[in-house]
């Protein structure tokens, strides 16, 4: 009894340890999601997608690079995108840079994993959206397209922001409010999310032995790097079943994927587990109710085949420069999460910029009205699920660290 309840007060204070890392990575990663959803508008990025592929494919990239990292609100985006007249192979694009190419994942991946992931990250993400348009290129599927079009025709969407000057909104404090209300929406839409994953990572590191990756990922937790294709390929093909299996998006994954690197998961295995944010059931359900199943199950062949052949490229592409991370450079272990470095200084600074624009958003009056930035149509059946389990969470947490502070 008392190793669990020791255990129990060791996955708490790691979650919690796992947080205070990312914190002000979260806040500034979010700040600036929210100043570009404010300043850059929809109306303005659907204007200049629908010309030649390739600039509109480069287009959607840049414009999902500067979006949230959230998939629901990059759900929603890219299917008001595609209704308004962009090439589905320049929402293709958005999409999946929204979601992976965006600053505050960078920030997150380079805390709990290193610059390689960082590299990986930006690199694989660019490498999906060169193979789905591939892809699209070779199957050219247009009567798929002219169907998902048809779907979309009775949906008329919601209306967009007025295009103002983005000088003028940067500069005013109207703009400033609305980014501050742009904030608050950005960590209302991942905080279940973000609890329940942190929370896991934290039970995950205390209780689950490595003979569990070991069985799962086939010859991980070896300390070693030099794995066979098989090996790789396995891990790779895992890799989406994990992230399927916990059912989180991708900010709240990222501590769960440090602890599948520090099991002794192959890079590409990890790197495939952070790309599957949008290979879940939940996303596929989402793209069935916009654009008919059909589509839901292509798109879904497109991103599986495009992680999987990103996910190997990548780590035979850094295999060959030698650049694999070592394993033993994440430390998932008991740690001084808490003391006084640069981690601590920066949560402050933060923690006091994110009461400031709390303070706008909820206390500064002005005649304002904020359109925020639409999300995909959620199962209430998953939210409720999800909204209980963070709660769960809490008291989880609250009960591990009352235990750690009593033994």
């Amino acid at each position: 009894m008392n190793t669990f309840l020791e255990k129990w007060s060791e996955a708490a204070y790691t979650t919690v340890g796992f947080f205070w890392m990312a914190l002000w990575a979260f806040i500034l990663g979010y700040v600036i999601s929210s100043m570009i959803q404010v300043f850059v508008t929809e109306k303005k990025m659907q204007e200049t997608m629908g010309g030649a592929e390739h600039k509109s494919v480069l287009l959607g990239t840049f414009f999902g690079f500067i979006s949230s990292s959230c998939s629901f609100a990059a759900l929603a985006s890219a299917k008001s995108i595609f209704q308004k007249g962009a090439s589905f192979v320049s929402s293709m694009a958005f999409l999946l840079a929204s979601t992976n190419l965006v600053i505050e994942l960078g920030i997150i991946i380079s805390i709990f994993l290193g610059w390689q992931f960082v590299v990986g990250e930006y690199v694989g993400g660019v490498l999906l959206i060169l193979i789905v348009w591939i892809l699209i290129r070779i199957i050219n599927p247009k009567k798929l397209i002219e169907n998902a079009r048809n779907n979309l025709k009775n949906d008329d969407g919601d209306e967009m922001d007025s295009d103002k000057n983005w000088k003028q909104k940067i500069s005013s404090t109207e703009g400033w409010v609305k980014v501050a209300r742009q904030y608050k929406m950005e960590w209302g839409m991942v905080w279940k999310d973000v609890s329940v994953g942190f929370t896991i990572a934290g039970i995950v590191a205390a209780f689950v032995p490595d003979s569990f990756f070991q069985t799962l990922f086939i010859n991980s937790g070896q300390g070693t790097t030099d794995f066979t294709f098989l090996e790789v390929l396995e891990h790779v093909v895992v890799g989406p079943v994990a992230a399927f299996l916990t059912f989180i998006g991708s900010m709240g994954n990222i501590p769960l994927a440090a602890l599948l690197f520090g099991k002794g998961v192959s890079f590409a295995g990890v790197m495939a587990f952070i790309f599957s944010d949008l290979v879940v059931f939940p996303v596929l359900r989402i793209n069935a109710k916009y654009y008919g199943w059909k589509m839901s199950l292509f798109i879904l062949f497109l991103l599986f085949t495009a992680l999987i052949g990103t996910s190997l490229a990548l780590h035979y592409a850094f295999d060959l420069f030698n650049i694999i991370p070592d394993p033993s450079q994440v430390t998932i272990g008991d740690s001084d999460y808490f003391k006084l470095d640069y981690t601590f200084v920066l949560n402050i600074l933060f923690l006091a910029a994110s009461a400031f624009l709390i303070y706008l958003g909820f206390f500064k009056k002005t005649d304002v009205s904020h359109n925020m930035g639409k999300m995909a149509p959620k199962s209430r059946i998953l939210e409720t699920v999800l909204k209980f389990a963070a709660f769960v969470s809490y008291t989880w947490l609250v009960v591990g660290l009352g235990i750690r502070w009593f033994l």
